[in-house]
């Protein structure tokens, strides 16, 4: 059994997609970010980044005492190899998953991410910093559209590299981005999006995110602007 410290946000999601796809037995543990629930001394012992998601694996291959894990991407490999999916076997193809994985770890996620905050969150806006990151948003879905050109998914078949990858290009209107201007990655989502355990992963986001509050002012002081004095 799988422990699953989340809340319905794109690197929450992730790891969903993987455990619903391999069938995996879990149980969620929310992590409400809005009302700080992510600085939790618990949760903190798992998860040092304070951030969602990590996991506590009751089962590991080797038999031992529980593992844990903490960062979206560190978790997907953990998956990955616990099960022998989604990650390639050979030397080549783990490459080819990996470095696509940390793409979008350190890229598509990262700048996203900005995308939204100053579009979405912050109390003023802008037009600089909303222009930067919604014109580096577009390029790299241009880059991950090269990428899925004759290709059905991101390392050839569908692997960890997708699943990182789909919950950052959902809210795409919201990023200022037409699906349209990309058709490789149209095609792609839509088939991801088409995917039993996907339908499954954001049934059981969207159960969680229609319990709680809405994003008020208090919910953002929480989530944005922390420091090390702070916490």
């Amino acid at each position: 059994m799988i422990d699953l410290h989340y809340w319905p946000t794109p690197n929450g999601h992730k790891i969903t997609l993987f455990l619903e796809e391999a069938g995996l037995d879990y149980t969620i543990k929310p992590v409400n970010i809005g009302k700080g629930e992510q600085f939790a001394s618990d949760f903190l012992a798992i998860a040092p980044n304070n951030r969602m998601p990590a996991i506590v694996d009751h089962a590991p291959s080797d038999g031992g005492a529980p593992v844990t894990v903490f960062e979206s991407g560190a978790i997907l490999l953990y998956l990955a190899e616990k099960t022998g999916r989604f990650g390639d076997g050979d030397l080549r193809g783990r490459t080819i998953v990996n470095q696509w994985l940390m793409w979008q770890m350190g890229g598509l996620g990262p700048m996203l991410g900005q995308n939204h905050h100053f579009n979405r969150y912050a109390p003023e806006k802008i037009p600089y910093a909303i222009d930067r990151y919604v014109k580096e948003t577009n390029r790299l879905y241009g880059v991950l559209d090269r990428r899925l050109e004759g290709r059905d998914f991101i390392a050839g078949d569908y692997s960890i590299a997708d699943m990182a990858a789909y919950p950052w290009i959902v809210p795409y209107e919201a990023q200022g981005q037409r699906l349209e201007d990309f058709p490789n990655v149209k095609r792609w989502f839509e088939a991801i999006a088409a995917r039993p355990a996907t339908v499954a992963a954001y049934e059981k986001g969207k159960a969680i995110a229609d319990s709680s509050a809405p994003m008020t002012d208090e919910a953002k002081k929480q989530l944005f602007g922390q420091t090390a004095a702070t916490r």
